[in-house]
């Protein structure tokens, strides 16, 4: 694809651009698994690229070409600018790191394409005055910043994210400058700025030593640099006479095995440097010379950034298909800890539900409270005539004996709250446990709070309260038709409704001997009265209604229980799924021109 299809299909890219940013900002990779650190700093990575380099340089394929001269500690990369430039904008000393700042030098007509964000927009800028001075090191000041004194000690001042701008004419037209921080600083914030810059660059001038060039934390960007298709070239600072073939073809071995055959190699001899730490002009001529010589090929300017842009988005494809592994793989692990959590409350739900449906509820207190509340005898005896004839001896032993049915409903509430409480420990313990067994869910235990039992009994009885307080709701509206009237008031509502809780837990599953009888005659006790205010068919859809009721509280219980556990998963529900940033990648590359060929190149 030429540079102006590329220009033409630019507009084409930003949709599907947006798309990939829009992608990458929402990953998180909360978890703690082996991959999840690697993850994070790819995506970072990406989105970066993305941001200073990509989508800017799509915008403007004229701008000038940017090459960041980088390398290794103490490897010569300032005082190489300084010779390029012909005197000293860059610092160069014996401590390290000397570069903290990056800074960029251009020739003074390209400012206004620097002066804005299109570079490098995350970084922060400092625009130093043009000063074409001989020797001026004394008094260049920072022109519209506080920050006065020597470009020394605007190195010195500026934050680490502060990109440093520089018009110098010694530079041609068309081609930037930008020295970077050491690619293995001991300090990690210039480490990651190196790699940020390297990432933004439309070229590399890569400067190595005779006895460094093998180091493997450059050739790990050298060997991105040639998957990116970036152009580079290679200076080989501080070479020993009588070595430079065995080193250059050495090197030029390295470079082949890593897809940069095609590098020009500069060698840079080991030289006595001059006043200010100078290079002579002569030992970095020839790099001078093919700096000139891009900047005077507008045509070919544009070549190396078209192929430089279309090289970091097959990249950036490359690398989201890595991310999407990743995220998978969190995924994955995500999914085992929420099914634990999920299976541990379904099954204390479905105990609770079960322990409301084999009549284990109607044991003891509230057996004993129900039996006082109907009587064992006349009620019960009541019942074997039809519930027509009976209905006014059931009204009279109600008027004659009464015994408050608040009692009945509390023994009922306390026996519920028992259960639902004790599973809802359950639950929360066997979540923990499981969790804890999983090194990802051990490190996400760290944000959840220890389950209190007090708070967790307190809102149970709430709920029961007003599941109650419902059900008495449910039989006032039942009730409320004139043909009900009658009989709801004489059995009472309390007490109509405390006989429909008794029918919602009635059940002989669950009771051994005597108990059986006894539970089952209660149980027939309460359907009877119900029978004989509401009819079979209501009561079937009064009790059918009261349970779903209780079903849906101690769901809703149960999930505001657990809601700590989600939270802790709730940034994989948010970030954008591992499908998804596949087809991402495959649309990208899609969209690319075909791979250059060695005749290209």
């Amino acid at each position: 694809m030429s540079a102006p299809s590329l220009v033409g299909e630019a507009r084409g890219f930003s949709p599907l651009l947006r798309e990939v940013r829009e992608a990458l900002d929402s990953l998180a990779f909360p978890l703690e698994l082996p991959g999840s650190n690697e993850a994070r700093e790819s995506a970072a990575a990406a989105r970066a690229q993305l941001t200073d380099y990509i989508l800017p340089r799509l915008a403007s394929l004229d701008a000038p070409l940017v090459a960041v001269v980088g390398g290794s500690t103490g490897a010569g990369k300032s005082t190489l600018v300084n010779a390029l430039v012909g005197r000293p904008v860059s610092v160069a000393g014996a401590v390290r790191p000397t570069t903290r700042q990056p800074l960029l030098l251009h020739h003074p007509d390209d400012g206004a394409w620097f002066d804005d964000a299109r570079v490098l927009p995350t970084l922060s800028r400092v625009r130093l005055a043009a000063d074409d001075r001989a020797d001026d090191t004394a008094d260049a000041a920072a022109v519209g910043s506080p920050l006065p004194g020597t470009p020394a000690a605007l190195h010195q001042a500026a934050g680490p994210d502060t990109l440093l701008l520089r018009p110098t004419s010694s530079l041609p037209p068309g081609l930037a400058l930008l020295d970077a921080p050491d690619v293995d600083s001991i300090a990690d914030e210039n480490r990651r700025l190196a790699g940020q810059l390297l990432a933004a660059a439309d070229l590399w001038i890569f400067v190595t030593t005779a006895n460094r060039y093998a180091d493997a934390v450059p050739w790990k960007l050298l060997a991105e640099a040639g998957r990116r298709d970036v152009l580079v070239a290679v200076v080989l600072d501080r070479v020993p006479a009588g070595v430079e073939e065995e080193i250059r073809s050495d090197l030029l071995t390295l470079l082949s095995a890593e897809n940069l055959g095609h590098a020009p190699i500069f060698v840079v001899p080991e030289v006595t440097l001059g006043p200010s730490r100078m290079l002579p002009a002569d030992a970095v001529e020839p790099i001078t010379r093919w700096l000139q010589a891009l900047a005077a090929d507008a045509d070919g300017r544009r070549d190396i950034a078209r192929r430089t842009v279309s090289g970091a988005m097959r990249a950036l494809a490359g690398r989201i298909d890595a991310i999407a592994d990743a995220a998978d793989q969190e995924q994955s692990a995500a999914d085992a800890l929420r099914a634990a959590m999920e299976g541990a409350y379904a099954d204390a739900l479905a105990d609770v539900l079960a322990a409301t449906e084999d009549g284990k509820l109607l044991r003891g207190e509230v057996l004993a409270r129900w039996q006082d509340f109907v009587g064992t005898g006349e009620f019960m005896r009541s019942l074997e005539t039809r519930i027509g004839r009976a209905r006014d001896r059931v009204t009279a032993f109600f008027t004659g004996r009464p015994a408050p049915a608040a009692t009945v409903a509390e023994a009922i509430g306390s026996g519920l709250q028992t259960v639902i409480v004790e599973q809802a420990a359950r639950a929360d313990e066997t979540t923990r446990r499981r969790w804890r067994a999983d090194p990802a869910g051990r490190v996400l235990l760290q944000d959840v709070p220890v389950w209190d039992a007090d708070d967790v009994s307190a809102e149970v009885a709430r709920e029961i309260r007003e599941w109650q307080q419902d059900i008495l709701l449910l039989v006032q509206a039942e009730g409320a038709d004139k043909r009900f009237t009658a009989r709801m008031l004489s059995f009472g509502v309390n007490g109509v409704a405390v006989a429909l809780m008794v029918v919602v837990f009635a059940s002989t599953g669950g009771l051994t001997g005597g108990e059986i009888g006894i539970a089952g005659a209660s149980a027939v006790a309460g359907q009877k009265l119900l029978e004989a205010v509401f009819g079979d068919d209501a009561v079937r859809r009064l009790a059918a209604t009261a349970r779903k009721n209780l079903y849906q509280r101690v769901e809703a219980l149960f999930r505001r229980d657990r809601e700590a556990y989600r939270q802790c998963l709730h940034p994989l529900a948010l970030q954008t799924s591992a499908e998804a940033l596949t087809v991402l990648a495959s649309r990208l590359r899609t969209a690319l021109p075909a791979e250059p060929t060695a005749e290209d190149a």
